[in-house]
C-alpha cells in the first residue's frame, strides 16, 4: 500500500539507521509517518497520520520504533495528558515493555528512554537524550525533529538554533528530506534575533522545496519581528497556494497572515482570516497549535478594542475539554484567555486551581515546576486584567517578563503577554505604572522600529495621560 519512494529495511541500513524489524512494510510506514511529520501534512495517498498509525501496528505489532514514533507524536501534540489519558499512558508502557523484551540498537533504546521522559513531562531530559542520539547519528531526523519541538515547548531558543547547526554539515543534498533542515535552522536563527540570516536560509530551503510550509513560516516570523508588514502580506499572499496543502501548519500560517493585518489596524481583514481559516480549521482538527492561535488572536483583537465576545463563546467549546490537561503552561494560559473572554468564571477558576495543585507537588514534571515560579502568577495576571485590576496585573506580570520565555512558544506568540503588560501599565491608575508603560513602549520601538501597533499604543498612552 505504501509508495515505493519510502525506505525499506535495506534502505534504512544503508542510511546507517537500521530499524529492528524484518517487515519492509513497517519500515516504509515509519518513513511515511516521519515524512508527514517533517512536511506538516497528512498524505492521503498513504492514509494520513491516522491511517499510518494503525497500519504500522498491523505490519509488525512488536516494532519498537513504530510505537516510539506513534506515541511520541501523540505526546508532542500536547492534546492530551498521559496523567488523564490511560490509553496514551499504556501506549508508552507497552513501548517500554517491548523494548526490554528484544534486542535493539543503542540508538533505538535511547529513543525509548526519551519517550519515557517525554511522557512524564521531563522535556529537558528528553531533549538531552535526543541530542545524545544525534551525536552518533546526526541524520536521525526523528531525534532532530523531536528535539526541535521539545526545545520549542521549553523556550530554549539557543538550542533551537544550535541543535540543527551541529548536524547540518553531515547531511548531503541527496539525503531524503534534506531541504527541510533549512526551515528548521532558519527558525532557530530567528528566535535568536538573527533575522537576516534566518531569511536567507529559509529562502534557500524554499528554492529547493517551494511547498515547505515551515520555511514559509520562518520567513513570516522574520517580517513579523521586523514589523515589515507590507512585505509580510505580499509574501503570504504570493506563496499561499504552496503552503496551504500542509494542512497541519496551514492554520498557523494563516494566523501569521492575520497578525500583519492586526499590526496595520485592519481588523476586519484579520477577523475574516480568523473566521474562514483559523477558527474553522481549529474546530475541525482540535489541534493545540490551531487552538492557541485562535485564543491568542482574539485576545490581541480585544486589546485593540475589537468586540469578539461571541467568538470567545464558540472557542470555549474547543478549549473547555482541556481545562484539566495541564500538559504545557503555554496551552493553559491560552485556554484561560478563552474562558475569561467567554465570561466563564467557573472554568477559569477550575483551571487556575488545578494548576496551583500541581505546582504544590510538581515531582519532576518540568511544566508543573514552572507553574510554581511563573505559570500560576501569569494566570492570575490574566484574571486581574480581566477584572480591570490593571495595577495588580502589572505587579504580577512585570517581574516575570524575562522569565516568560520559559513557557515555550516563539517570540511572536509570546508577544501577546508583552502587549498585555503594556496595556495594563497604560491603563493603570498608578502614575509609576503609566511611566513604566511609556518606557516599555520605547523599548518595544527600539527592538521593532516603525511598528504601527507600537505607534498606536504610544498615541493611546499620550491621550490618556496628557
Amino acid at each position: 500500500m505504501t509508495a515505493s519512494s519510502f525506505r525499506d529495511c535495506k534502505a534504512w541500513i544503508a542510511e546507517g539507521l537500521p530499524l529492528s524489524t524484518s517487515s519492509n512494510e513497517a519500515c516504509k510506514l515509519y518513513d511515511a509517518i516521519l515524512t508527514q511529520y517533517v512536511k506538516w501534512r497528512n498524505d492521503e495517498t498513504v492514509g494520513g497520520f491516522e491511517g499510518c498509525f494503525s497500519a504500522i501496528q498491523a505490519a509488525d505489532p512488536n516494532f519498537v520504533m513504530g510505537h516510539v514514533i506513534t506515541a511520541g507524536l501523540e505526546l508532542m501534540s500536547t492534546a492530551s495528558s498521559p496523567r488523564l489519558n490511560e490509553s496514551l499512558a499504556s501506549s508508552v508502557r507497552r513501548t517500554v515493555e517491548l523494548a526490554t523484551s528484544q534486542v535493539l540498537s543503542p540508538r533505538e533504546r535511547l529513543h525509548v528512554q526519551a519517550l519515557e521522559h517525554q511522557s512524564h513531562g521531563r522535556f529537558t531530559a528528553a531533549c538531552d537524550v535526543w541530542e545524545d542520539i544525534l551525536v552518533d547519528h546526526p541524520t536521525d531526523l526523528l531525534a532532530l525533529k523531536f528535539a526541535h519541538d521539545g526545545y520549542f515547548y521549553i523556550g530554549a531558543q539557543a538550542c533551537l538554533r544550535d541543535s540543527v547547526a551541529r548536524v547540518l554539515p553531515y547531511w548531503k543534498p541527496h539525503t531524503p528530506l534534506y531541504s527541510y533542515l533549512k526551515g528548521l535552522y532558519a527558525f532557530g536563527l530567528l528566535e535568536n534575533r538573527d533575522y537576516d540570516q534566518a531569511e536567507k536560509v529559509a529562502m534557500e530551503g524554499l528554492a529547493l522545496t517551494p511547498d515547505d510550509a515551515w520555511a514559509v513560516h520562518s520567513i513570516a516570523h522574520v517580517y513579523e519581528m521586523k514589523a515589515e508588514v507590507d512585505k509580510g502580506l505580499k509574501f503570504m499572499e504570493s506563496t499561499e497556494k504552496d503552503w496551504q496543502v500542509s494542512d497541519v501548519l496551514a492554520s498557523h500560517n494563516y494566523w501569521h497572515w492575520a497578525l500583519f493585518f492586526i499590526e496595520k489596524g485592519q481588523y476586519e481583514a484579520a477577523l475574516q482570516i480568523f473566521d474562514s481559516q483559523v477558527f474553522r480549521r481549529c474546530k475541525i482538527t482540535g489541534s493545540m497549535l490551531d487552538t492557541v492561535d485562535a485564543c491568542s488572536m482574539l485576545c490581541r483583537l480585544e486589546m485593540e478594542g475589537v468586540c469578539v465576545q461571541d467568538r470567545w463563546r464558540e472557542l470555549l467549546q474547543v478549549t473547555r475539554p482541556h481545562t484539566d490537561d495541564h500538559v504545557t503552561l503555554f496551552n493553559d494560559l491560552h485556554f484561560l484567555m478563552a474562558s475569561l473572554g467567554a465570561k466563564e468564571s467557573g472554568t477559569s477558576q477550575r483551571l487556575l486551581e488545578g494548576l496551583q495543585e500541581l505546582a504544590r507537588e510538581p515531582g519532576d514534571n518540568h511544566q508543573h515546576q514552572l507553574a510554581g515560579t511563573t505559570g500560576v502568577a501569569m494566570c492570575q495576571a490574566l484574571m486581574e486584567y480581566d477584572q480591570g485590576h490593571y495595577d495588580r496585573t502589572v505587579q504580577l506580570l512585570y517581574p516575570l517578563r524575562y522569565r516568560v520565555v520559559n513557557i515555550g512558544g516563539s517570540d511572536a506568540q509570546r508577544d501577546v503577554f508583552n502587549q498585555l503588560l503594556i496595556h495594563a501599565a497604560v491603563k493603570s491608575e498608578n502614575k509609576h505604572h503609566q511611566k513604566l508603560g511609556r518606557c516599555l513602549l520605547l523599548e518595544r520601538d527600539a527592538v521593532r522600529p516603525n511598528s504601527l501597533l507600537t505607534g498606536r499604543l504610544m498615541q493611546r498612552a499620550l491621550a490618556l495621560h496628557s
